[in-house]
């Protein structure tokens, strides 16, 4: 029996190998029969309004090729839906592709549209604002924030380091007042991190044991003052040593609220500029319905994918 797919497809998503599985995935659904629809993001508020669109229509699974930005766009536009998302990773990090065993193979992608298991994902939420996989408060916001300062169209990991560079050297590590569930969590120099899943930018594993099935967020801070700080903090979690660190705060909440006496720091959801602080975010349990791969023998869900980085930069 055919189907009905809508491809929701950012053009200037990462780099511009990866947009070849759109096209043969395409290719293989019309092949057998199955209508597909495709429409070109222009922004990520058309983005928005493609995914209200696609609610509007009988369409049997919500196909979208980008990056975290465009994935959490579309989930938040149809936060509640029972229409199931498929990820195409086509973006530069795909930190949830990666998170839900998504390999951006076109072999992985059928299993997961025949044989799937649907995922409903927690969602983080501030007003009407949403994240699915991570916010940055303070370091990592500051490069994202210079990067799209000086981005035109696609990225690469080459792109971030510019950015990163500068961030390190001008950085002033300011105060972080953080309450988690009502009680104080930190009130000093610090960089404060909340998300939903395991590993962060190049499989940093800054939140080591989150389940973005949960119903709950997990808060990760490094208490840093300097440089050198960060540098130590950074070296720990690369090798996997910053779990027990009396300098990292790691815990699991339901409310946090993220506020400072300095003026302006930037804050970062999903790879892109976030709202202004202060900030008030709750979990949103349940609100994105995606199809994940089947899982190997002994698993619920599939694990995340392994080395994903070191797959993407061999075109694997």
């Amino acid at each position: 029996m055919p189907h009905s797919f809508y491809f929701i497809v950012n053009p200037k998503s990462g780099a511009h190998g990866r947009a070849d599985i759109v096209r043969r995935l395409r290719n293989h659904l019309n092949e057998r029969g199955d209508h597909v629809d495709i429409a070109l993001t222009q922004s990520l508020d058309h983005a928005a309004d493609l995914a209200r669109f696609a609610l509007q229509r009988n369409y049997r699974t919500i196909i979208i090729a980008g990056g975290d930005g465009t994935v959490r766009t579309v989930a938040e536009a149809m936060a509640g839906a029972k229409i199931p998302l498929l990820i195409l990773p086509t973006g530069t990090e795909n930190l949830l592709a990666g998170e839900l065993g998504l390999d951006g193979s076109l072999e992985t992608t059928l299993k997961t549209l025949d044989n799937g298991r649907i995922r409903l994902l927690d969602l983080g939420q501030t007003g009407n604002r949403f994240f699915i996989s991570v916010a940055g408060v303070g370091f990592d916001a500051e490069v994202i924030r210079r990067l799209n300062i000086i981005r035109s169209g696609h990225i690469t990991h080459m792109d971030y380091i510019w950015p990163i560079c500068r961030t390190f050297w001008e950085y002033q590590f300011p105060i972080m007042h953080v309450m988690a569930d009502g009680e104080l969590i930190c009130d000093e120099p610090a960089l404060v991190f909340v998300g939903n899943i395991s590993r962060y930018a190049v499989g940093l594993k800054i939140f080591h044991n989150a389940d973005c099935s949960d119903g709950l967020l997990d808060l990760t801070i490094y208490k840093c003052t300097r440089r050198s700080v960060l540098l130590g903090h950074a070296l720990r979690t690369i090798i996997n040593r910053s779990y027990h660190s009396p300098g990292v705060i790691r815990i699991k909440t339901r409310n946090i609220t993220i506020s400072s006496p300095q003026p302006y720091i930037p804050v970062q959801f999903d790879g892109d500029p976030g709202p202004a602080m202060p900030l008030t975010i709750s979990v949103h349990p349940s609100a994105a319905c995606v199809l994940t791969p089947p899982p190997p023998p002994g698993y619920i869900w599939h694990p995340p994918v392994r080395w994903y980085h070191l797959r993407q930069w061999l075109g694997r």
